[in-house]
């Protein structure tokens, strides 16, 4: 069992009510997009890991649920901060026309998983793990390249670094209840290679519809966009691969891979956050 995590819920200073512009990052239509895919799929995705999460827990024996109690309830106390401010972005997005194609899925395949949690918590576990996994991977690699957000519109830009280093901090809660349920190393890598096709196809497709609404969808300058921040050297899938690997070696643990920029970031921005609570 790895050492509990010190989580701590904390409130971004942001004010989100000031209209938004619609290439706010960078200026840059296909990054624009694919953020914008990303947080349409936060409100429901985020309750789904509280859900599980805290399905999970309940599932513990009293003397395990001791060692969880407080990290999981930061592990809720965060998510739910970012499924609050998401949502209120994700309001600016279909004010600009997007729509939320990506949720509608989200919810028809939440409703079959609910099904299963119900025979073994451990399923929607797992799948909460797998996904907690590619969502620290996402972070890090942002948190490591900073001049990806350098130009953005400020506040966006606050939202995403301050976003990214929180799932880097509680990047072991639900791989850790699943694991002190007994989970098993099949089922884990399972969900892992069923997360990763549904994710990347449903985030592939939002984007596109992003850019299709934006009317950018077939310009060059979109797609090579795409190519430079996705399958260049430097590119997210790139750059991520050997961390999403790594999921699959019986030994792993989310642990392994460094949290440094994430308790940097957190640190160096201390002014723009507001603690509400911490887990022990």
């Amino acid at each position: 069992m790895s050492r509990m995590s010190q989580l701590t819920i904390r409130k971004l200073l942001i004010d989100l009510e000031p209209p938004l512009p619609r290439h706010w990052c960078n200026g840059d239509a296909f990054l624009t997009a694919w953020f914008n895919a990303l947080s349409m799929s936060f409100p429901k995705g985020e309750q789904f890991f509280i859900d599980s999460v805290r399905s999970g827990f309940s599932a513990l024996t009293a003397d395990s649920s001791v060692r969880f109690e407080d990290e999981v309830k930061g592990f809720i106390g965060q998510e739910a901060t970012h499924r609050h401010i998401h949502a209120k972005f994700n309001a600016h997005l279909e004010k600009q026309g997007l729509h939320k194609g990506w949720e509608a899925r989200i919810e028809r395949r939440q409703a079959r998983l609910k099904q299963m949690n119900m025979l073994d918590t451990r399923h929607t576990l797992g799948i909460t793990a797998a996904n907690e996994h590619f969502t620290a991977l996402f972070a890090h690699w942002l948190l490591t390249h900073p001049s990806l957000l350098q130009d953005c519109e400020p506040r966006l830009r606050l939202l995403w670094e301050w976003h990214s280093a929180e799932e880097s901090e509680h990047r072991c809660t639900a791989f850790d209840l699943y694991q002190a349920l007994g989970g098993n190393h099949k089922w884990r890598t399972r969900w892992m290679r069923s997360t990763t096709f549904f994710f990347l196809a449903d985030v592939f497709r939002q984007t596109a519809d992003n850019l299709r609404r934006d009317g950018t969808l077939w310009k060059w300058s979109t797609w090579r966009s795409a190519y430079r921040h996705l399958l260049s050297k430097q590119g997210l899938l790139r750059q991520t691969y050997a961390g999403w690997r790594a999921y699959f070696s019986p030994d792993f643990h989310p642990s392994r891979q460094s949290d440094e920029p994430s308790r940097r970031w957190l640190a160096e921005n201390a002014d723009s956050l507001k603690p509400v609570g911490a887990s022990a």
